[in-house]
C-alpha cells in the first residue's frame, strides 16, 4: 500500500505544538504573507512582493486550470514522458490509465510530478500549452508577478511567482467546491491499475492534522525554492490563508501566521437566516404583499479599522406575479467589501401567495374600474 510519509507526520503530531507564536515577528521565512480570502485584505505580510521559485505549490494553479478545462470523468492516459517525470511521483506506469478526478488527487496528496504532466498533456496536449494556460489565469485574478513554465513546479529560471500571488491563487482555488474539497483531504484511495491493491494517499500537508481549522492547501520543496508551504484554516467561518517561502520551520511559521490573523479578523453578522429584508407586492394575489427573507445567514470579516468598508445591495423586484411558492427565490442580498462582491444570500418568499380565483379577478378590475370612474366624477 503507498502510504507516502505517514509515520513523520505521526512523529510531528506528538512533537509539535498546536499553536505558534502570539505574533509572527520571528519568522524565518524569506517571505510570508496571511491573508482573508474573501476580502484580499493583508493581515501580514513579510517581503511578499518579492518573486521567488514556488516548488510544488506550483500546483494549486494546476489544480485551477484542469477543475475548469476539463471533465473530472475524463480518462487520462499516461505518456511515456508523464511516467519518466522526475521529482515526486504517483508512480504512474506508460499507458496507465485513470480518471482525471483520481489524478487530481495525486497531484495534491503526493504531488505527483508525474500526474501533473498526465493531465497537462490530457488537456493542452502539452506541458508548454498548458503552463501557458495556468500563467494566462494567474494574472486574470490579479496574480501579475507569476509565470509558470511547467505544471509540477520543477525548477526554472522563467517560473517564479511571489507570496502575496500564492495567497491570492489559493483564494481564487477556494470559490471552486471541487478544489476546497481535493485540498483538505486527508485520505483518498484511488485505482491502481495492474497492481493487486489501490493506491493509498496521505495528504503531506501535515496542518490537516496539526491546526484546528486547517482545510489546505499545498507543501512544496526544491533546493531552489526551500521548504514552501501555502497553508488554509476557516473557522467561524472566515478563511485564512497562510504563505511561507524558504522557511527553515514551515510549519511552526504557518500555524504562527493564521494564529496572527485569526485575532486580527472577527465574524460580523449582517443578515442571520430566515431575516426580513424586504415586502413587496403581489398581483393577482390573495393577498397584497409577501415578506422577502434570508435564506442563509450573511457573515462579514471585520478587522478593526474596517467596519465600514462593507456594504449589501438588495436586488429584488418591486412587484411579484402570483402565484407564489414559500421559499421561491425572488431576488438576492450581495455584500460588497470596498468595490469587490465578497457573498451573496439568497432572498426567498416568506409565505405563499395563491393566484385570485377568476371571479376574485373580475371583481378587482371592476372595482378598479368603478374607482376610476367615482375619482374622475369627483
Amino acid at each position: 500500500m503507498l502510504r507516502r510519509g505517514l509515520i513523520p507526520w505521526l512523529i510531528a503530531l506528538l512533537v509539535l505544538p498546536n499553536t505558534g507564536w502570539s505574533a509572527p515577528l520571528d519568522l524565518t521565512a524569506k517571505s510570508a504573507i496571511v491573508i482573508e480570502a474573501s476580502t484580499g485584505k493583508v493581515l501580514y505580510a513579510k517581503d511578499a512582493e518579492t518573486k521567488r521559485y514556488p516548488a510544488s505549490t506550483t500546483k494549486m494553479m494546476t489544480l485551477i486550470v484542469a477543475l475548469e478545462h476539463g471533465n473530472l470523468n475524463d480518462i487520462v492516459t499516461t505518456s511515456a514522458n508523464a511516467a519518466s517525470t522526475e521529482g515526486s511521483s504517483l508512480w504512474l506506469a506508460p499507458g496507465e490509465q485513470l480518471k482525471l478526478l483520481d489524478m487530481l488527487y495525486g497531484v495534491m496528496l503526493v504531488s505527483g510530478n508525474d500526474a501533473t504532466v498526465a493531465v497537462a498533456e490530457h488537456i493542452s496536449g502539452s506541458v508548454e500549452k498548458f503552463a501557458r494556460l495556468m500563467t494566462e489565469k494567474a494574472h486574470a485574478i490579479g496574480a501579475t508577478n507569476t509565470n509558470f513554465t511547467n505544471s509540477s513546479g520543477l525548477p526554472d529560471p522563467n517560473h517564479y511567482t511571489t507570496a502575496h500571488d500564492l495567497a491570492k491563487i489559493a483564494a481564487y482555488g477556494y470559490k471552486n467546491p471541487f478544489f476546497a474539497e481535493i485540498v483538505s483531504t486527508k485520505h483518498k484511495v484511488i485505482p491502481w491499475p495492474g497492481k493487486d491493491h489501490d493506491r493509498d494517499l496521505y495528504n503531506e500537508n501535515k496542518m490537516l492534522w496539526l491546526y484546528d481549522g486547517a482545510n489546505g492547501v499545498k507543501t512544496g520543496y526544491t533546493e531552489a525554492a526551500g521548504p514552501c508551504l501555502v497553508s488554509g484554516a476557516k473557522r467561524n467561518n472566515i478563511q485564512l490563508i497562510a504563505v511561507v517561502l524558504d522557511s527553515e520551520r514551515m510549519w511552526e511559521e504557518s500555524m504562527a501566521l493564521l494564529d496572527y490573523g485569526f485575532k486580527q479578523v472577527k465574524p460580523m453578522v449582517l443578515f442571520n437566516q430566515g431575516d426580513i429584508v424586504k415586502t413587496v407586492r403581489v398581483n393577482n394575489g390573495k393577498q397584497e404583499t409577501v415578506r422577502l427573507v434570508t435564506k442563509a445567514s450573511s457573515i462579514v470579516p471585520v478587522s478593526a479599522d474596517d467596519k465600514d468598508q462593507f456594504r449589501t445591495v438588495v436586488e429584488a423586484p418591486a412587484k411579484l406575479e402570483a402565484p407564489v411558492v414559500a421559499g421561491q427565490k425572488v431576488g438576492v442580498v450581495k455584500t460588497f467589501y470596498r468595490d469587490k462582491e465578497i457573498a451573496a444570500v439568497d432572498l426567498v418568499a416568506a409565505d405563499s401567495v395563491e393566484r385570485k380565483s377568476f371571479f376574485g379577478l373580475l371583481w378587482g378590475s371592476l372595482w378598479s374600474f368603478f374607482t376610476f370612474v367615482i375619482r374622475n366624477l369627483a
